[in-house]
């Protein structure tokens, strides 16, 4: 079993305040001798730190947040074309097209197409413009919850956290 001394870094210069190294005043010949029977064990296990969050930079949360909103505006474009193609090649369209057309009658004289209204380009479009307003709307949501949690943190001191080095 080690000594504190090895477990520890004996032979390490403590630092100041200033970040440079102070000259140790006593040399490992001077130091007192400890005996092994006396020495108290290693702590073993995780570490843990308590830290409070007291302040969340805005500007690395707007980052973030427009990255995190284009990812998800990509995501809801891709699961719009999905579910898109899902319920033409179930032949959803079809039926409805049918269903609309039996309702209305031919004695207007006039064909109603559903397609003309939903057709793919049209609802990928509609998609797009919807993840483009998304983006905006939850960069501007994210930056904004950052300088009320600043303002929040401020008022109470901020979320308190344990961390672990497991």
């Amino acid at each position: 079993m080690s000594s504190p001394e090895q477990a520890y870094g004996a032979g390490t210069r403590p630092f100041t305040a200033g970040g440079q190294t102070a000259a140790s005043s006593t040399t490992t010949a001077e130091r007192p001798a400890v005996t092994t029977g006396a020495a108290r064990p290693v702590p073993r296990g995780p570490r843990k730190v308590r830290l409070t969050l007291a302040k969340v930079d805005p500007w690395s949360v707007m980052k973030l947040g427009f990255l995190l909103s284009v990812a998800i505006g990509i995501a809801f474009v891709v699961l719009v074309a999905v579910l898109w193609t899902i319920l033409d090649s179930m032949g959803v369209f079809a039926d409805i097209d049918r269903t609309v057309g039996t309702v209305l009658g031919s004695s207007s004289g006039t064909q109603f197409d559903l397609m003309d209204y939903v057709g793919f380009g049209r609802v990928i479009s509609l998609a797009t413009v919807i993840a483009v307003i998304d983006v905006f709307l939850l960069t501007a949501l994210a930056t904004l919850g950052s300088f009320l949690y600043n303002v929040c943190s401020q008022l109470v001191g901020g979320v308190q956290m344990t961390l672990t080095d497991d």
